[in-house]
């Protein structure tokens, strides 16, 4: 059996006529086949950028996340943090203490004068966060408290009521 002569990848293995094949057949193929080709690569262009910059903001978000998530766990093993947690408070006692010590700048019943209203506080603010806000005095003109363990968790009892 005589060897078939080589086609073109782009030619049709069973087109009976040569002229046919090269001056129809083929260059329609070939034009098909560079068009879907140039779309491909086109594709691929466009999408790996955009790829990077999804894959970029998933990391960032969650680095973000694990930072955050960090910080609080890191804030929530402080001891003076963890005795306050720990302990049943007293709404009742935390109210006295309230308007011993938060009154006067934060009204009779927490909705603010010179502080900030205190009104659904609990819904703002981590349990965690209140207790650094109260410690720090971070945030003038609020002074800095130490109240015990048992009095800061009275008070954030009460806190929490309101």
């Amino acid at each position: 059996m005589p060897a078939r002569p080589k086609r073109s990848s782009c030619e049709l293995d069973n087109c009976s006529s040569p002229w046919l094949s090269k001056t129809l057949i083929f260059p329609v193929r070939c034009y098909f086949l560079a068009r879907n080709l140039d779309n491909q690569l086109a594709k691929t262009d466009i999408e790996l950028p955009i790829q990077r910059i999804a894959i970029a903001v998933i990391a960032m978000g969650l680095a973000i996340l694990l930072g955050i998530f960090g910080w609080q766990r890191f804030q929530a093993s402080d001891p003076y943090v963890q005795a306050v947690l720990t302990s049943p408070g007293d709404p009742v006692q935390g109210h006295a203490i309230f308007q011993i010590n938060c009154a006067g700048c934060h009204g009779m019943e927490a909705d603010g004068r010179i502080g900030p209203s205190l009104k659904e506080i609990s819904t703002r603010k981590s349990r965690v966060s209140l207790i650094q806000q109260v410690i720090s005095g971070k945030t003038p003109p609020m002074p800095k408290f130490q109240p015990s363990p048992q009095t800061m968790a009275d008070l954030l009892e009460y806190l929490e009521k309101l």
